[in-house]
């Protein structure tokens, strides 16, 4: 507003109009644009404002940022500080080289003062549930023959079965992007293979001596399987053959398919006698689950009144089962889903149930019995982690002591290799490398690679030891080079895009902090509803 930024109503319109979504054969049509909003149920007045909102950030983007440019020079200077690479020589302290560590009670007593909060307990709970399992409600459920009638009359698709396909297969790969004369040296090889095959030799044999795919154990058996469940150039020549045949080479993105069809099975429609007993197993499963919840409601109900889970179970001829305290890292291992398990009940507040809760095998109503609170336990209780934890803070202690002895002794002018020779360590060297490489032989360490653009020829050697994942890092320069330009050449346009685009989000994000500091800013507590 300040800026005086405004739409027309006529660059509304002509942005609107070019919307593809709303064009019939190139032109806008407007009962397609009605049509098009009523179906995701936004108004054409609320529609509009939103693109007059979205079209002035783009005016307002464009004053900020629209002469932002990039030189190629400025563009040089980074392809240059991106792809110069250097070449260091290291060595590596790792503190568990240094054994025979063995700390002193008060080094024990004193680590264990200081660190105190490392060794806190997890809170723990004890809980009491019920668990009621549809299985155990079976014997109650009787199915009559009209609900079986009636069921398979009202799911006939249910009772169709496609056609299927037994059979076997000798892959020999050729990946979708094997060059041509990989593609050729590998349905040649499947020629060979289906020659045997001719020859009359048995086909599992042969798919487990020649196949490359992971049914070749297995003699290249299949199993059996509709036409959806195999890519579509194997299930076309699969679905065409006779039981018995043998295919030419079939090529798929896997390689090239050696197909044996050992049965098939045709497409049929189960009769009512063939479904009933799959029938009553649903409907039998259906109305246990639905006896087992609303057992469940009716003990939830009754916790309403006041009463224990145990005196419910009790009245009801329930079996309610009490666990050990637990953690919520480490819930119950009978429970099927234990995490969501331990979730719920780490939520109830003590002598409160649950709700009906279904963790995959049945419904369950969880009890807290008890809550343990965490605390700081006693040094003996923990004294075998504090020891490592000791050993290994000296451990790592001692590795850098002997880093930085280990600088000294380079600070006084003594090549890299006599002093690796003194300390007997096996100097290694990375190669040359980019500023955003993983660095060879030692990995993605980001304050290494950072110090070792920092070293040259007059500056060889860093002024600390650097830290990283295995230990402690020494690191000596050997060598700078830079890139060649032709590379530049090459990257040059996509270069000064990607310049371009991080200039102008930095450029708009510095106005949007500056406008955000003059601004005063107020948060209504409440105001934004989830």
């Amino acid at each position: 507003q300040k800026l005086k930024i405004q739409i027309s109503d006529e660059e509304l319109a002509q942005t609107i109009r070019n919307f593809r979504a709303f064009q019939t054969a190139g032109v806008f049509d407007n009962q397609r644009y009605l049509n098009t909003l009523s179906r995701t149920k936004v108004t054409p007045e609320a529609f509009e404002e939103q693109q007059r909102e979205a079209m002035i950030i783009d005016k307002l983007q464009n004053f900020i940022t629209g002469n932002i440019k990039v030189s190629e020079l400025e563009a040089r200077q980074w392809y240059k500080y991106n792809n110069t690479e250097v070449d260091v020589d290291y060595v590596l302290l790792e503190p568990g080289q240094f054994k025979n560590i063995e700390p002193t009670a008060d080094e024990i007593l004193d680590y264990f003062d200081q660190h105190k909060e490392t060794y806190k307990t997890d809170p723990e709970i004890k809980v009491r549930y019920l668990h009621l399992k549809p299985k155990d409600f079976e014997a109650k459920v009787t199915i009559a023959e009209e609900e079986i009638r009636d069921y398979y009359e009202s799911n006939p698709e249910k009772f169709k079965n496609p056609k299927t396909v037994q059979a076997r297969h000798i892959l020999i790969k050729a990946g979708q992007n094997a060059k041509p004369e990989e593609v050729e040296s590998a349905r040649q090889k499947a020629e060979d293979v289906l020659k045997l095959v001719r020859d009359g030799q048995d086909f599992a044999a042969l798919a487990r001596q020649y196949s490359e795919g992971p049914t070749k154990t297995k003699g290249g058996d299949l199993g059996t399987f509709p036409r959806e469940a195999m890519v579509k150039p194997f299930a076309d020549k699969a679905f065409s053959m006779k039981a018995g045949d043998v295919s030419d080479p079939v090529r798929t993105r896997f390689g090239w398919h050696i197909i044996k069809v050992e049965q098939i099975n045709p497409a049929k429609t189960l009769s009512l006698d063939e479904a009933r007993e799959d029938i009553e197993k649903t409907l039998k499963t259906d109305r246990s689950k639905n006896l087992a919840y609303d057992e469940a409601e009716a003990v939830y109900d009754n916790t309403f009144e006041g009463q224990k889970l145990a005196d419910i179970a009790q009245e009801r001829n329930l079996k309610i089962q009490t666990t050990e305290p637990f953690t919520q890292k480490s819930p119950p291992k009978e429970i099927k889903d234990a995490a969501r398990f331990a979730s719920v009940a780490f939520s109830l507040p003590v002598d409160e149930a649950s709700d009906v809760q279904e963790f995959g095998d049945g419904y369950y109503l969880i009890e807290v019995v008890e809550k343990v609170p965490s605390k700081i336990p006693e040094l003996k209780a923990v004294e075998d982690k504090v020891i490592k934890d000791v050993i290994k803070e000296k451990q790592d202690a001692k590795a850098l002591s002997e880093a930085n002895r280990f600088l000294a002794e380079l600070k006084t002018g003594q090549p890299f290799g006599t002093v690796s020779q003194k300390f007997k360590l096996t100097p290694k060297k990375t190669g040359f490398f980019k500023r955003n490489d993983s660095i060879p032989t030692i990995g993605q360490e980001a304050e290494i690679a950072s110090t070792a653009f920092k070293l040259s020829d007059d500056d060889q050697i860093p002024g600390e030891p650097l830290k990283g994942q295995k230990g402690y890092y020494v690191i000596s320069f050997r060598g700078r080079q830079e890139p060649e330009l032709d590379g530049f050449e090459k990257e040059k346009a996509a270069l000064r895009e990607r310049l371009l685009q991080q200039k102008t989000f930095k450029t708009m994000d510095a106005w949007l902090k500056r406008v955000k500091s003059e601004s005063q800013i107020s948060i209504e507590e409440g105001f934004w509803q989830s």
